[in-house]
């Protein structure tokens, strides 16, 4: 094994733009259920460069958005009174 990868640089926040976002990934459970699913970029952070090769070192944030597209009944609970008694 090789020694640790250290990125040379200083970490930096990156303005971006994105194109073609809003694909969406539809997710069938075994359950009956149907969800859609689609990643959102929220930053890019620039780590610094590769010691080795120079090349510059991203890291992208990224937030997951679920979309309950159908939800069979008998999976749906109703609302109760709540477990906790208030004294």
């Amino acid at each position: 094994m090789g020694l640790p990868f250290v990125p040379q640089g200083e970490p930096e926040v990156i303005p971006f733009e994105t194109e073609g976002e809003g694909q969406w990934i539809t997710i069938k459970l075994k359950d009956g259920s149907v969800l859609k699913f689609k990643v959102i970029i929220t930053g890019v952070i620039k780590l610094g460069n590769d010691p080795n090769t120079g090349i510059p070192i991203y890291a992208v944030q990224t937030q997951g958005v679920t979309q309950l597209v159908d939800i069979p009944k008998n999976l749906i609970k109703k609302p109760g009174k709540g477990t906790h008694s208030v004294t």
